[in-house]
């Protein structure tokens, strides 16, 4: 037996079980090459909607269709083997009932074979996770800075700063835990309200600019790579800066492409002599 063919999927309950534990590393994929790269050191990928923004230039998430996270979740399920795949279920996918998400749940689960569906929203969606949670679907929660209700919002901003918006986020970390969710997502919260959210519910916590006092944390692959050339928020580290290195490497193949330097002799199929 190969060794890849050895290798087990993280699944949702061995997640789920790290509560209070090895804190869980989560990053975004949207291709087949990058969760290669991805898949022997993170738990989890989350093929998220922010695909709308970093690889189709929308403005926001809400132009995202179910059938683009489709054809990116199944590419990500592809290109990995060991960690766990979550993929978003985008804007107007599930809001309208319990059935409605279901339905698109269901499809995302059998046509991208991820292990979990992802969605937003606090104690008005808790009847739609829990509808699903009874029905087989594992879901991740997401709550405080919903990029989803962006519009709803005003905007990107940092969530939690009054106490009236601390207490509503709190009841919603409550009740999707309360509603089944193995895990929620805390984007964008100031650090005493993730701290809080995290001792209060049994669930993992996953951080993205909400604090080392989560379980967990996840960021936009992109962001952490110095590949998306928009703004970078405040709670990005760059770990790299991968952007810049292909567009010097863009330069020096024109440069060498209009001097002729490429393709060189080691480049190119040598006729065959006759024997």
């Amino acid at each position: 037996m190969s060794a890849s063919a050895q290798i087990k999927r993280i699944t949702v309950p061995e997640l789920a079980a790290r509560k209070g534990k090895e804190p869980v590393s989560m990053l975004t994929a949207y291709t087949v090459s990058v969760a290669r790269q991805l898949d022997p050191h993170v738990d989890c990928l989350l093929v998220g909607d922010s695909l709308g923004m970093v690889l189709y230039g929308l403005d926001s998430t809400l132009a995202v269709t179910l059938d683009m996270m489709i054809a990116h979740g199944a590419a990500v399920v592809r290109g990995s083997s060991r960690a766990c795949v979550v993929v978003d279920l985008p804007w107007a996918s599930y809001q309208e009932s319990p059935q409605q998400a279901f339905r698109n749940a269901a499809r995302v689960l059998a046509e991208t074979g991820c292990a979990a569906v992802k969605l937003e929203g606090g104690r008005e969606m808790a009847e739609t996770i829990e509808f699903l949670v009874r029905r087989g679907v594992p879901v991740m929660g997401h709550i405080g800075l919903t990029p989803q209700a962006v519009n709803a919002l005003g905007g990107y901003k940092a969530r939690g700063r009054s106490d009236a918006e601390q207490e509503k986020i709190l009841d919603d970390a409550r009740a999707v835990a309360e509603a089944g969710a193995f895990s929620v997502v805390i984007e964008g919260v100031v650090e005493p309200l993730a701290r809080k959210i995290t001792e209060s519910v049994p669930i993992v916590t996953i951080g993205i600019g909400a604090s080392a006092a989560c379980d967990g944390q996840v960021l936009v692959s992109d962001d952490m790579f110095g590949l998306f050339s928009g703004f970078t928020p405040k709670f990005v580290k760059r770990y790299a800066e991968i952007g810049q290195t292909m567009a010097e490497a863009a330069r020096a193949y024109a440069e060498d492409v209009r001097a002729r330097r490429f393709p060189a002799a080691e480049h190119t199929f040598a006729e065959r002599k006759p024997a």
